[in-house]
């Protein structure tokens, strides 16, 4: 095999050093003056060992990494100390004229929906002064904002203020209706009609067939359900649901087929390619990380060709290297990353994998078990850092899902084109595109079902390190193993063993458990045992990834019932991680439907699932496996529709009496004080042996209705070093000097309650 040239590659490497050199500068002037010196220290010498062939290399990766970073610096002074971060700082009243570049963002909040849009500013007229500027600008609008088109010229009074993202200059609130000036050139109603007409030709399939669709065509992924995106994120398919290099190559790659076939050649060839990246970039957004992608794709189509590896790696650090000098920014970019990273990947380990397999494999079947691996294992530190979790299920996902994401990309983009032409054919198209997508969502339950689909890994530095050198070993030492058909065998083995047969925890879950309150945070998630394999949850936590493990490193994989309290986020915002890989029953909530992002959340995940939410009956007494429930609140007279406030919400929680293996579980939610003493004053007797102390702990309770319970145990679901004070001594205090054994999880982690004849025991996790 010729060994890669890796000039550009390290010039491009260099490139991207300087990028991220700019934002430690301006952050940190003493540790970017140390990275450069070290730098430069290292280049110097290389420079005097180094044969001289090589030492041109080595000044010109000087040169460009001291270029890219003076351009970072310079460009983070144009936006962050520009004249308009002058006005944010002043809080200045503009009126702002320029380009909306970006498309809303829905961003649900206690008192209503925040539309957030990017604009390009061009101009602001300061009490009668107009200042001629080019800055980016981040809206916060109202709905009026979800209506505007991309590329459209705009004119809008408002108040600026200081911005967050470095990459902007400030944020405006506007005062006022925005006034369009010009419509989007028609290039941009072209695209915009292209990408209505995909949603369009799959609007009759199924919600999950529907939204992935345009997600794979054009990156457009606004209405693919929390539990499916979670489900891929598990699976190691999440560059699916966003603008890659892939959707380029795939897009690109069948214009230039049709192109041949239209008995295009030579120089017209390249100008169909040429005309394809272009429109593709305007059909997915001209944002960095469509132009990014753009770049990756291009380096695809590039590979395909003859020496395609060594025209690719040139390309990919010609890329690296154009991006930097373009937009300096996208240095510090997790897209950008993993995207070099798994091209880098498949051109540089790649090769020897699909070599090694193939001297027992036919050759493509080793090229499709050799890509996903180079680039799983290129990325997997990466994405470790981001997400806390090492897939072990990707490469197996990814090779069996990858032959239907080139026909349903194609037959998706060929709907929207079609669609135009004649809807019929559109929907045509669609139907076939939908038909693919189907397998891609199996693939993503079945894996994501997996007992051990993903593992979860520290991201601190040590943890990273370990998991870094681990993979560097892997890549370089894999090849010599799966090279020996049986010992690749009996590796592939091993790992579906670990994958499909979960290894038990030590003592967890400890035997004979009835009620586990899982550590999620800030939040409720709690799970009460009704057979093997099954539970009744109530309340999904703040963090899908957090619930999916409780209940995961539980075994459940069956809920009959899914009870959530009230539409906070701190009950419903891990609705996800319950849903992933899990058979649901029955959704039951409270009757206040507030705040709406709640109602919103919860009623897309259950259309996902393909569940209907319904409302706990007052009074309602079911059995469910080994598990008797009673909903004792709300009241039936209660509100269906709420203020918005925080307390109202909390006051409408669903609160369940819980009976099974002879113990008495009471679970409160967020019921405030006011309803604690209708509870208290309806209720009388009651006593319980397991309590799930309202909200958190919070010190607004009915203290004596709590201590009247006579509770064995009380068990504080909470978040460590929260901001709320949770839980209170005035709430704990009370309990403890009743004799109630208390535990919270921000301190003990996850709280299982065994049953020993009749008794609660605890065993913390």
């Amino acid at each position: 095999m010729q060994r890669p040239d890796l000039r550009l590659p390290v010039i491009g490497a260099a490139a991207w050093a300087g990028g991220l050199l700019a934002p430690l500068a301006t952050h940190d002037p003493w540790a970017g003056a140390g990275c450069a010196t070290a730098a430069a220290a290292v280049l110097a010498v290389l420079v005097v060992r180094l044969r001289r062939g090589r030492r041109l290399t080595v000044v010109a990766a000087a040169v460009v990494l001291a270029t890219v970073a003076l351009l970072g610096l310079l460009r983070q002074h144009q936006v962050s100390d520009g004249p308009l971060a002058a006005l944010a700082g002043r809080r200045a009243a503009v009126e702002a004229a320029g380009t909306v570049a970006s498309d809303p963002q829905i961003v649900p909040g206690r008192f209503g929906v925040t539309v957030m849009v990017r604009l390009d500013v061009r101009s602001v007229d300061v009490g009668g002064t107009v200042v001629s500027l080019r800055a980016p600008v981040l809206v916060l609008g109202g709905q009026e904002w979800r209506r505007l088109p991309l590329g459209a010229s705009v004119r809008v009074a408002g108040r600026l203020g200081p911005a967050d993202d470095p990459g902007e200059s400030a944020v405006m609130t506007p005062r006022g209706p925005v006034h369009v000036e010009r419509r989007p050139s028609i290039w941009w109603r072209g695209a915009a009609a292209v990408r209505a007409s995909i949603r369009h030709a799959v609007a009759g399939r199924p919600l999950e067939q529907r939204s992935l669709v345009p997600a794979l065509v054009d990156g457009d992924d606004a209405e693919v359900p929390d539990a499916l995106a979670q489900e891929f994120r598990t699976t190691g398919l999440t560059h699916l649901l966003a603008v890659s290099g892939t959707n380029l190559t795939l897009v690109v790659g069948f214009l230039l087929v049709l192109a041949r076939w239209c008995g295009v050649r030579g120089r017209w060839l390249y100008a169909a390619g040429a005309f394809g990246i272009v429109g593709f970039v305007l059909l997915a957004r001209t944002e960095p990380s469509v132009v990014r992608a753009a770049a990756m794709g291009t380096i695809g189509l590039v590979a395909m060709g003859s020496n395609g590896r060594q025209r690719a790696l040139r390309g990919l650090g010609a890329a690296v290297l154009g991006l930097m000098l373009l937009d300096p920014a996208l240095a510090t970019s997790t897209g950008f990353a993993l995207s070099v990273l798994a091209t880098a990947g498949i051109l540089l380990l790649g090769p020897p994998w699909r070599d090694a397999l193939a001297r027992w494999l036919p050759r493509r079947l080793a090229e499709a078990f050799a890509v996903p691996m180079a680039a799983q294992l290129a990325c997997t530190p990466l994405v470790a850092a981001i997400s806390g979790q090492v897939s072990l299920a990707a490469v197996g996902a990814n090779v069996l899902a990858e032959p239907a994401v080139g026909p349903a990309t194609v037959l998706g983009l060929a709907g929207g084109l079609l669609g135009l032409v004649w809807d019929p054919l559109g929907r045509g198209a669609g139907l076939m595109a939908s038909w693919c997508v189907a397998w891609i969502v199996l693939v993503a339950h079945r894996g994501a079902a997996l007992p051990v689909a993903g593992i979860a890994w520290g991201t601190g530095a040590l943890a990273l390190l370990a998991l870094t050198v681990g993979t560097i070993v892997v890549a370089l030492l894999g090849p010599r193993l799966v090279r020996h058909r049986w010992l690749a065998l009996g590796s592939a083995l091993v790992l579906v063993v670990v994958v499909t047969v979960r290894l038990p925890s030590p003592g967890w879950p400890p035997p004979g458990w009835v009620l586990v309150v899982c550590d999620v945070g800030q939040g409720d998630a709690l799970a009460v045992r009704a057979g093997p394999g099954s539970a009744i949850v109530v309340d999904a936590g703040p963090d899908p990834e957090a619930s999916r493990r409780c209940l995961d490193g539980l075994g459940i994989r069956s809920v009959p019932l899914l009870v959530l309290t009230h539409y906070h986020a701190d009950h419903v915002d891990g609705i996800a991680g319950v849903i992933a890989g899990r058979r649901i029953g029955a959704i039951e909530t409270t009757r206040l439907a507030d705040p709406p992002f709640g109602v919103r959340e919860v009623t897309e995940a259950a259309a996902g699932a393909g569940v209907t939410v319904s409302r706990a009956a007052y009074g309602s007494t079911r059995r469910l496996g080994d598990v008797t429930v009673q909903v004792l609140w709300p009241l039936p007279d209660s509100p269906v529709k709420g203020p918005g406030d925080g307390s109202t919400a909390n006051e409408a929680s669903v609160v369940l009496l819980v009976e099974t293996h002879g113990l008495r579980l009471l679970l409160t939610g967020d019921v405030e004080p006011e309803g604690q003493v209708v509870l208290a004053r309806q209720l009388r007797g009651l006593h319980v042996d397991v309590l799930k102390i309202p909200h958190h702990g919070s010190r607004y309770q009915d203290e004596g209705w709590l201590v009247s319970l006579e509770a064995a145990v009380a068990i504080a679901s909470v978040g460590a070093d929260n901001d709320y004070g949770h839980p209170s001594r005035r709430t704990l205090d009370p309990l403890a000097k009743a004799g109630v054994d208390l535990y919270r999880t921000d301190q003990d982690g996850s709280v299982a309650v065994v049953a020993r004849g009749g008794e609660p025991q605890v065993v913390t996790h």
